[in-house]
């Protein structure tokens, strides 16, 4: 049993907001399977993509 990398970014003050987003079953399925090959939950899966793609975009990630 492989247990999900963590998210070892340093942490703000409290609970960060939730994001709801609406996808199909199916893409999350996949999304999932995906988290699952790299060894991490979902959510940090979503938020390496998303700091790969800031930093892409000449953006500096603040989180």
């Amino acid at each position: 049993m492989s247990i999900a990398k963590r998210d070892k970014n340093p942490k703000g003050n409290g609970l960060s907001p939730t994001f709801q987003i609406r996808i199909t079953p199916e893409l999350k399925a996949q999304f999932e399977v995906a988290a699952k090959d790299a060894g991490m939950s979902l959510g940090n899966w979503l938020k390496t993509l998303g700091r790969k793609e800031l930093e892409r975009l000449g953006i500096e990630s603040k989180g």
